[in-house]
């Protein structure tokens, strides 16, 4: 991962006592929790937000929920929590530099894939399938709803009772018929801006754009370590073929080295060019459009952007990752196996209600609660739930 810029122009920084810009979320004038708090005597709001989310049991549930790979194909391939670890510390570097509050970007990239299906995007398209009667599922709501009301931590009010600016960063995507909805309940507040169609803080553009840049790399990465992709046909590709050309004139030796040595590197230098990237083109933006505080620039167009170049740069290393990863023959028969666990334990849940904890099964709306239970599921718990009620053993659980 790379380190924080070293470059005399990239060296402003942010921090515990040092100079927020004007445009950066101020903790002090935050728009505030839904539920009134008296403040934390030794923390600003976001650093509070923060620690609520690395104490929930729905963080410490990311350790078994599978990113590409399911956990038990391999120890070393990303889960969810590692792949969220990765985008809370490039949104930091990126934060730290731009001069915008890294407390926040921490916590929303912390918190950015709470409410994400075991199985990954295997679990939730299932998942959404189930729930089309019904609303539907996307992973991106289901963590506002996490953080919202399924945490049960506190006796005064379910959900963590995160700041505003918080919960807005959580929120990247959202139907306007949800927006509506969201609205007629919390008037102001989350979802006026996809009415209006405004943009998020620029914390909550960074931690979004610092998610793309974490599982591009890392997906390379556990790409070729699986074998299902080759290193020259990632390198194929300007982005990467650049960097392996440059890492072997500076290190002759990585070409009799280990190749994952190479690879490695190859890596390294990649997130350093899009990390030092999104730093000079947001930086340009800012200083084009100038906002006069956090405000002003959720009118705006993003700001917290790659350059053209860049940016199409990662859209073709996506679109590879997903014709030669997300979609080769091995990914997809897991898939398959995956989608069909949750799909067969939305139906024995709905019909058995009883087979599922009291607080679920005695809600009067059966079909979310039995999409929240399986939305919170590890893999490996689906897994051995699946077997429980169907006898059937699909995959073999760890442990």
């Amino acid at each position: 991962m790379p380190e924080s810029p070293r470059r005399s122009d990239r060296t402003g920084s942010t921090g515990p006592g040092r100079r927020l810009s004007p445009w950066a979320s101020d903790p002090r004038h935050s728009r505030g929790r839904r539920h009134a708090e008296p403040p934390a005597p030794t923390r600003n709001a976001f650093q509070r937000d923060r620690d609520r989310i690395v104490h929930s049991t729905a963080f410490r549930r990311l350790v078994y929920k599978t990113q590409v790979f399911l956990n038990h194909e391999g120890d070393l391939f990303r889960t969810r929590l590692t792949h969220t670890l990765e985008v809370a510390q490039l949104g930091r570097s990126i934060a730290r530099s731009l001069g915008l509050h890294e407390d926040l970007v921490e916590a929303v990239a912390l918190a950015h894939d709470l409410g994400h299906t075991p199985f990954g995007h295997a679990g939730q398209d299932a998942l959404h399938a189930c729930m089309g009667p019904h609303g539907g599922f996307e992973h991106n709501l289901q963590s506002l709803r996490v953080v919202d009301v399924l945490e049960q931590r506190y006796p005064d009010f379910n959900g963590l009772n995160l700041s505003f600016e918080t919960r807005e960063g959580i929120l990247k995507h959202c139907p306007l018929r949800v927006a509506r909805w969201i609205e007629r309940h919390e008037p102001g507040g989350i979802g006026r801006r996809f009415i209006e169609r405004s943009q998020p803080g620029l914390e909550a553009q960074l931690a979004n754009l610092a998610d793309e840049i974490a599982y591009n790399a890392h997906d390379v990465d556990d790409g070729v370590r699986s074998g299902l992709i080759t290193l020259d046909q990632v390198c194929a590709l300007p982005l990467l073929g650049e960097h392996r050309e440059a890492a072997l004139r500076e290190h002759p030796s990585l070409r009799q080295a280990r190749p994952r040595r190479l690879l490695f590197e190859i890596l390294r230098r990649m997130l350093s060019a899009q990390v030092y990237d999104v730093i000079d083109a947001t930086r340009a933006a800012l200083a084009e459009q100038r906002p006069a505080d956090a405000d002003a620039a959720r009118a705006m167009a993003p700001l917290v952007r790659f350059s053209p170049a860049m940016r199409a740069a990662s859209t073709e290393l996506k679109r590879l990752l997903f014709k030669a990863l997300y979609r080769h023959p091995a990914v997809m028969e897991t898939t398959q196996t995956a989608q069909r666990i949750v799909a067969e334990l939305f139906e024995v849940y709905v019909d058995r209600p009883q087979e599922m904890p009291a607080d679920f099964a005695g809600s009067p709306l059966r079909e979310r609660a039995v999409a929240d239970y399986i939305a919170g599921m590890t893999d490996r718990f689906a897994i051995r739930e699946h077997e429980r009620l169907t006898g059937q053993r699909l995959f073999r659980a760890p442990g």
